[in-house]
């Protein structure tokens, strides 16, 4: 399983253009913030949509976690990169807001968008191997909104955006050990969701319209 909308290895450069951020930041310069929200703000909204599935609580989702974010900053220790202390805020705030039911969990394959912004999830087949690759983004997309918020969260970070094991488990405040256990059942469990919307005669063809159902019963 290759991630198919990974996040590239970003080398010294990142880190070094990452720290000049915070010295900046702990100088007082004014718009250091704004460049880092610049930096950042695409990866974090995609973190966020990964996990809610709407672009409007997304967004919400985003401005919050930089919000909290320039309210945490002087807790920052620079001890995790940067880019890992704000993913690890925003999951948070995702996760916060599913368990206070803010956004919804669940949504039909029949009203996922059809440009999210970024490339395909991480078990999207390559489109050399797909018929009908739409409806399969949508089986995979509303398949991901159907899981448990914490095997979501670490197929987003991993597949998703790429983060090694250790990242995760920043993120996460939980082993790596525990980190890989539950990668793989996240992974088990996603294909089962997958695997049981392909089987599904009456799993929607075509483009999403704006039918309100809530699963791969509810086609057009």
């Amino acid at each position: 399983m290759r991630a198919g909308d990974a996040a590239p290895n970003r080398g010294p450069k990142e880190g070094d253009a990452d720290r000049d951020l915070v010295d900046a930041i702990r100088r007082g310069d004014t718009t250091a913030w704004d460049r880092l929200i610049t930096r950042y703000q695409h990866r974090l909204f995609t973190v966020c949509f990964r996990m809610v599935h709407d672009r409007d609580d997304a967004a919400e989702l985003t401005q919050e976690t930089f919000l909290k974010a320039v309210k945490a900053f002087e807790r920052f220790d620079g001890r995790a990169a940067l880019s890992t202390w704000l993913i690890r805020i925003a999951m948070n705030v995702c996760l916060s807001a599913l368990r206070a039911k803010k956004v919804r969990k669940h949504q039909s394959l029949d009203t996922i968008p059809e440009q999210t912004g970024t490339r395909g999830p991480a078990w999207e087949p390559a489109a050399r191997d797909r018929v009908e690759p739409w409806d399969e983004r949508r089986i995979v997309l509303w398949a991901l909104g159907e899981m448990e918020d914490e095997q979501r969260a670490i197929l987003v970070l991993r597949d998703c955006r790429g983060l090694e094991y250790d990242q995760i488990a920043q993120v996460l405040n939980v082993p790596v050990g525990t980190v890989k256990s539950r990668l793989f059942r996240a992974r088990a469990a996603l294909r089962t969701l997958i695997e049981e919307a392909r089987s599904d005669e009456s799993a929607p063809r075509g483009e999403p319209n704006s039918g309100t159902g809530h699963g791969p019963k509810d086609g057009v």
